[in-house]
């Protein structure tokens, strides 16, 4: 399998744990990836979009990023991004989301670690990618 991590580098220190827990999932699983990053997660349905329009050889996709700061600011941007990546799965994509809301960057972090956010949206994406290699997709 092979899959593109599309990471948001707005909170560092999240993405790494993030990028962490999904890298230990896929080499478990035994996928490939490539990973790009992008600025924020505003970004990364779009740098997906963009990746399935080129021609990308991806079987599957991981979304990865942090939302902070007050709740009514970080829940819009976290709908937004949850409603994009919804319409991409919808669309027959295999995409694991792991993206974080948090008050702050620190509890952002130990959400990531503690749920192992990033390994979960790695080993969703390899499940639906498992489903549509069963389906004869791929």
């Amino acid at each position: 399998m092979n899959i593109l991590i599309v990471e948001a580098r707005y909170h560092p220190d999240v993405a790494d744990a993030l990028m962490d827990g999904a890298t230990a999932a896929l080499e478990k699983g035994l996928a490939r990836f490539e990973r790009i990053s992008v600025p924020g997660v505003l970004e990364i349905p779009a740098a997906i979009a963009i990746a399935v329009n080129a021609g990308s050889s991806f079987h599957g996709y991981v979304a990865l990023g942090a939302v902070t700061g007050p709740a009514h600011i970080a829940q819009t941007f976290y709908a937004e991004t949850m409603r994009a990546l919804t319409r991409l799965s919808a669309s027959g994509l295999a995409l694991g989301q792991g993206i974080v809301v948090a008050g702050d960057e620190g509890a952002a972090r130990d959400l990531a670690v503690s749920h192992d956010i990033g390994g979960d949206a790695a080993r969703a994406c390899l499940s639906l990618t498992t489903v549509g290699q069963r389906l004869g997709l791929s």
